[in-house]
């Protein structure tokens, strides 16, 4: 990452020094997928990847942002930060609007931006970058707000001013996240614990595999799926489908099969998030493989959101040695995780390269993701 040279091309904007350099990490989602904006369970970790933001006030009315990757610059006054703006900018404007919006006294500010999190890969990458810029603007305005109102307040920015309707998860893994540990995080009540995750002294990795098939939380799929789940609730009487007690039983209540197959998945996923902190906790990473398998063949059976590359990556890696694996973010699209022994997890990635030149896909990318720490000040 060229941090010498996002300092550069601060300076080069503004003709003076960045006030500090702040990072937010990407993060990949352990077990717990749709199942935070249910008001139920998810266990998420940060990766070493993230977005990294140079910033400082200015005396101007303005918000200029710069991409170090684009070499694009743009530049906004604050009385016209509204919802509805387009592009990667949004991302870092809608920080500063969702600040505003909450009653914090933020003014004008320059923000050079880069970052290694893949795009559209389901690592968060747009929650990394809402996250940098909360951290820099709390810094720089001196604002008194804790890491959980943080969290929300970049979700506030992606659901209100990108229009992308996510729950909680990504940001605060993002910034709540600490270095070899995951988050076991209560999307209801905010409530969250550590969850020591030392993969190197199990004998484990995690490899996390980008099959390159781009995917987006505005598109209308992940959409569909939050209505149906709320209409869902509506029909059998409850807050979320985090408060079904008998699934058996709900599902006799829904008429609808598409509705049937989103509950299940919804309310099994969250028994297998809650099981798979128990297992962290006792120190037995290893049998966290089977409901990752299992978590799997809900989101391709049930919820309907795995697409061939995703499966024939999962597949693969686990004939090729994997104790367990799963797609990993909002679907169509993105990464998988494989539960991996230590030093294996390289060679199952080469495997479903050739799995996936065989079938004619692009070739895919992976790495063995480290458990890292949550949001903060870099210098």
């Amino acid at each position: 990452m060229d941090l010498e040279g996002l300092r550069s091309k601060y300076a080069e904007l503004t003709n003076e020094q960045a006030e500090g350099l702040w990072f937010a990490p990407g993060r990949v989602n352990l077990i717990g997928e749709h199942t935070d904006y249910n008001d139920g369970f998810v266990l998420p970790f940060a990766l070493s990847q993230k977005a990294v933001v140079a910033a400082g006030r200015r005396d101007d009315d303005l918000v200029v942002m710069h991409s170090l990757e684009l070499d694009e610059t743009v530049e906004v006054a604050l009385g016209d930060l509204a919802p509805g703006a387009e592009g990667w900018s949004a991302y870092l404007a809608g920080v500063v609007w969702a600040l505003r919006e909450s009653g914090a006294e933020v003014g004008a500010a320059t923000l050079v931006l880069t970052s290694d999190v893949p795009l559209g890969a389901g690592l968060s990458s747009s929650a990394a970058i809402e996250c940098a810029v909360v951290a820099a603007l709390v810094d720089l305005f001196q604002l008194d707000i804790d890491p959980v109102e943080r969290a929300k307040v970049a979700r506030l920015a992606e659901n209100a001013y990108v229009g992308a309707p996510t729950g909680l998860l990504d940001q605060a893994a993002s910034t709540l996240c600490e270095a070899d540990a995951g988050l076991f995080l209560d999307c209801r009540s905010l409530e969250s614990s550590l969850v020591p995750l030392p993969m190197t002294e199990q004998g484990l990795e995690v490899l996390v595999l980008d099959t390159k098939t781009p995917h987006s939380h505005v598109d209308g799929e992940y959409g569909a799926r939050r209505a149906t789940c709320e209409a869902a609730a509506a029909k059998l009487g409850i807050p979320a489908l985090r408060d079904v007690e008998d699934l058996q039983a709900a599902l006799g209540e829904l008429d609808e099969e598409v509705m049937r197959k989103r509950v299940r998945h919804v309310v099994t996923e969250n028994a297998r998030t809650v099981e798979a902190f128990q297992i962290a906790m006792n120190g037995r990473l290893a049998d966290l493989a089977p409901l990752l398998d299992a978590s799997h063949a809900s989101m391709r059976d049930d919820y309907e959101i795995t697409v061939p590359t995703v499966d024939l990556a999962v597949d693969t890696a686990r004939s090729a040695g994997a104790l367990g694996a799963r797609m990993t973010g909002g679907g169509f699209g993105g990464c998988i995780i494989a539960l991996c022994r230590t030093g294996e997890g390289d060679g199952i990635g080469r495997n479903v390269a050739d799995a996936f030149a065989a079938a004619g896909f692009g070739a895919p990318e992976w790495f063995i993701a480290t458990p890292s720490p949550g949001a903060g000040r870099l210098a």
